[in-house]
């Protein structure tokens, strides 16, 4: 029985981790396994096992499947979690400048925060204006403002005369 309610505690605590990293409906699943953990907890207080340690893991589960359960239920509402800077979906189309070389991944800087970005429509160098297109979680697709329609990015173009710009 033991060995159950060690593992569900392990798994709620897994979620929660990954939540952080993959959003709500992991913390809402960490929430669910922390429930699942607490009734086992009570079918084993019942059976008269180790009662104390039953009653401190029991308060610790439920707790922290509150917890994790209010982190859930806000970022699925689409407001922005506890501690956390604006939902990234506000920041599309919003414009901001690369700060390293984007080819075709890299680092941008939105509103004086970095974020990592793909472009979408070739080489972007450190520097250069960006444009929001789409946020997938922490992650955008940017349009490289600089880039000519008529040549490629991070390749110099020739004047009607053959010669470098």
């Amino acid at each position: 029985m033991w060995v159950v309610a060690l593992s569900l505690i392990s798994l709620m605590a897994i979620a929660l981790l990954a939540g952080f990293h993959t959003g709500p409906h992991t913390h809402a699943l960490s929430s669910a396994i922390g429930i699942v953990a607490a009734i086992w907890l009570v079918v084993m207080a019942t059976e008269g096992r180790s009662l104390p340690l039953i009653i401190v893991l029991l308060v610790v589960v439920v707790v922290v499947s509150v917890g994790v359960g209010v982190l859930a239920w806000k970022g699925l509402q689409g407001g922005a979690a506890i501690g956390v800077g604006a939902r990234p979906s506000s920041i599309e189309g919003e414009q901001g400048k690369a700060v390293t070389d984007l080819d075709p991944e890299g680092i941008v800087r939105v509103h004086g925060e970095d974020w990592s970005a793909q472009t979408l429509n070739g080489a972007i160098r450190a520097g250069g204006r960006i444009q929001v297109v789409n946020a997938k979680g922490v992650h955008l697709e940017v349009w490289g403002e600089d880039n000519d329609a008529g040549s490629r990015p991070g390749i110099q173009g020739t004047t009607s005369e053959g010669s470098q710009q």
